[in-house]
């Protein structure tokens, strides 16, 4: 009996010692914040902090301020509401004008963690809706950062920031300048800076990364005039009608525009994000030059102040940033979906065409339709013609501009690195035919670990992938380099130049092959120099 009890008391001091190390109660510059510890397995545990705030409620159209603090321990253990928006069928709106908080991800060993590489995500959205804990799956965020963070060894931060017509009105001057929901994700960064020590974090390395609007908005963060003297600048073309529209909508329509914009600055904030949805049957009373990208007034705009020029002159402004980018393979579907949701006839082509390129007039429309169609043959298969299609889209509003951003930064870079990718891993989506390839948005899964989080709705192909994903980009924020780091990965990926042009296939069978060179090079071509040089219509009708 003497000798069972040993046995016991032994057993249980290793499962005591094989516990991992926990933060507790943390110290930041608002006050003292306590997260919860979540086991991930043997000696391993991430620390969970939801809901801090990095700044104060917002003001409309202001800019964010500090937090004025808080006494006692804030208990750091639930998600707190998403900016005020548009829910996704856009019937009624959901969230709070008092939303700027963030949540951090910390992974534990046996000994506290110091010093970690942290990696703060950007939501997506059209800048119009998503929150950093957006699409629940099985109780947990897609945007989870607990499988990340422990399998990369790197510390995870989802910030929240205004979205919308509080987010990103904008007159086009001084008055209502707009981007406020970049100088949110400003703030949010700084504060990270300041606190992510407290937390094991080194505020020296820090890698900001996104999906969609919140990647868009990545580069908005390195391009902006807080990294760079600051100078007078002027507007790029900023209109006013906008916010006319939105007047109308709440009822603050007046001759003077500056008593307009005292209306809006006391209009219900809920009237005021109803009235910034998109109305996709808009579409259908506008015609065929008309597609669902033409709705999207509310974004980023060159103010002069955080985007100080055309962001294409502002690569210099991260050439000692080391940068990745890529596309999905089918990332324009969806927007083909609304846009053309019947694809029987080629005219219908053309129409497309039409609205992606009416800023050339009727000559773009024939030079991009000889591109586009040459394979097709002379009684083209109608699945060869809807892939098409959801080519376009992906090329037109994703890949091509992928393409040039990337090449700007390698033509800029002073030392930086730069690697592209293609993510074309099958659809997971049920229903959809064989020649769909990756639908936008559905690499989020796989990068924040989901087929280990849920392993019983994936296969081990999706853990594999999600596995080298993790490994590529946790290595990238750790060295700059998504080859070198403290994780294993399956392939060299090359890095893009000013003059070679790799980029990795990303997949459950990432090998040597999976580089491959110049991605969609005649098409990227057709758009950046043959549709670039052709006039614009405004100055047709000069001539």
């Amino acid at each position: 009996r003497l000798k069972m009890l040993l046995v016991l008391v032994l057993f249980a001091v290793g499962l005591n010692s094989g516990s991992a190390a926990k933060l507790g109660v943390v110290q930041t510059e608002g006050g003292r914040v306590e997260g919860k510890s979540h086991r991930m397995g043997l000696m391993r545990s991430v620390d969970v902090f939801k809901g801090i705030p990095f700044a104060d409620v917002p003001g409309k159209w202001e800019k964010p301020k500090p937090h004025p603090g808080w006494s006692g321990v804030l208990k750091a253990t639930t998600y707190r509401e998403r900016c005020l928006q548009v829910t996704l069928l856009q019937t009624k709106t959901q969230g709070s004008e008092d939303c700027l908080y963030l949540n951090i991800f910390v992974p534990q060993g046996r000994k506290l963690s110091t010093n970690l590489p942290v990696m703060v995500y950007l939501f997506g959205g059209a800048f119009l809706l998503g929150a950093s804990n957006d699409v629940a799956i099985l109780g947990d965020s897609l945007y989870d950062g607990k499988e990340m963070a422990d399998r990369g060894g790197v510390i995870i931060v989802t910030v929240n920031y205004r979205v919308g017509t509080l987010g990103f009105l904008s007159t086009g001057d001084t008055r209502m300048p707009g981007n406020y929901g970049l100088w949110d994700q400003h703030f949010a960064i700084s504060w990270v800076r300041r606190n992510i020590h407290s937390f094991g974090g080194n505020p020296d390395n820090i890698t900001i990364f996104g999906q969609s609007a919140g990647a868009a908005s990545v580069s908005y963060q390195l391009f902006t005039a807080e990294n760079v003297k600051n100078e007078d600048l002027t507007n790029d073309g900023l209109c006013f009608y906008f916010p006319l529209q939105i007047a109308r909508k709440v009822g603050c329509s007046r001759t003077n525009e500056d008593d307009m914009l005292a209306c809006l600055k006391i209009s219900d904030p809920v009237g005021l994000t109803m009235a910034g949805k998109i109305d996709v049957m808009q579409l259908l009373g506008k015609g065929q030059n008309s597609v669902v990208m033409d709705l999207l007034e509310l974004s980023p705009v060159v103010d002069g102040d955080f985007i100080p020029d055309h962001p294409s002159k502002l690569f210099q402004n991260a050439a000692q940033f080391d940068y990745m980018a890529g596309v999905n393979s089918m990332d324009g579907h969806i927007f083909a979906g609304v846009d053309v949701p019947s694809i029987n006839r080629l005219k219908d082509v053309r129409g497309l065409l039409a609205g992606l390129t009416k800023e050339k007039g009727t000559a773009a429309i024939s030079s991009a339709y000889g591109v586009y169609s040459a394979h097709w043959g002379s009684a083209p298969d109608p699945s060869v013609v809807k892939k098409t299609v959801a080519d376009m889209e992906t090329d037109f509003l994703f890949l091509v501009p992928t393409q040039i951003a990337l090449q700007l930064h390698a033509n800029n870079t002073s030392g930086a690195r730069t690697y592209s990718y293609l993510f074309n891993m099958k659809t997971r989506i049920p229903g959809f035919p064989s020649w769909v390839g990756a639908e936008h948005a559905e690499d989020l899964q796989y990068l924040f670990g989901k087929p280990f989080a849920t392993p019983l709705v994936y296969f081990p192909r999706h853990r594999d992938l999600s596995g080298y994903m993790i490994a590529y980009w946790t290595n990238f924020a750790r060295t700059g380099d998504p080859n070198t780091g403290d994780s294993r990965v399956p392939a060299p990926w090359p890095a893009f130049t000013k003059y070679h042009r790799p980029y990795l296939t990303i997949n459950h069978k990432i090998s040597k092959s999976s580089v491959s060179y110049d991605l969609r090079s005649t098409y990227v071509d057709y758009w950046t120099t043959t549709y670039s040089a052709l006039p614009s219509v405004k100055t047709q009708d000069l001539d």
